[in-house]
């Protein structure tokens, strides 16, 4: 075994929040489930990761009860926990420790969100050494508001800005900066066919 799957953030938390309607894929769930499964098939590795903001009482605050796998999700026996405060999986966890000492050199990250998450664990496990697979529709994100908006404003408002970054946009925009940079790009069925 040399590859991990890493599951990144794929928990309630954000399903309570209401930008979940606008998500790019309310099924990612279901999506990185065939990537465990085949994972598994395989002998990989498979980590999983949580958010967490303690002491905040937002919906990432364990306290609250949130921070849980989306249903459909369950670690097995002998798989990887870890609870990150940082958008990478790696700063603020043992991860690479945990990677290093069973002898992984390939990672292939999905989870919540493409742009955010996602991208910045791929970035540095490109950096920290590993060849990384970025299976994007394994991903899921949200629209991303103009930076002057108001944050106050409702999903629809937000959806309905022309200056709004859309889930399409935010995903080609990680595709292009990843690509040939920091991963290879890759879909499920690529992924399970190999």
């Amino acid at each position: 075994m040399n590859r991990a799957l890493i599951v990144i953030d794929v928990q309630e938390s954000f399903r309570q929040r209401p930008n979940w309607a606008a998500t790019s894929d309310p099924d990612v769930a279901d999506k990185v489930a065939r990537l465990v499964d085949h994972a598994r098939a395989k002998g990989d590795l498979v980590v999983w990761v949580l958010h967490h903001e303690p002491g905040t009482g937002n919906v990432f605050d364990p306290d609250r009860g949130f921070c849980t796998y989306i249903e459909g999700l369950k670690p097995e026996a002998g798989e990887i926990e870890v609870a990150k405060t940082s958008h990478n999986a790696f700063s603020t966890t043992n991860l690479q420790q945990v990677l290093t000492e069973r002898g992984i050199r390939e990672v292939a990250i999905s989870g919540i969100r493409t742009e955010q998450c996602c991208e910045t664990t791929a970035r540095v496990a490109s950096d920290f050494g590993y060849t990384v697979d970025f299976v994007v529709d394994a991903t899921a994100t949200h629209p991303i508001p103009h930076r002057d908006a108001d944050p106050d404003r409702s999903v629809e408002e937000v959806l309905a800005d022309p200056l709004t970054l859309q889930t399409a946009d935010v995903i080609e925009r990680t595709v292009y900066a990843l690509a040939g940079r920091f991963a290879t790009i890759s879909t499920v069925e690529e992924v399970i066919a190999r």
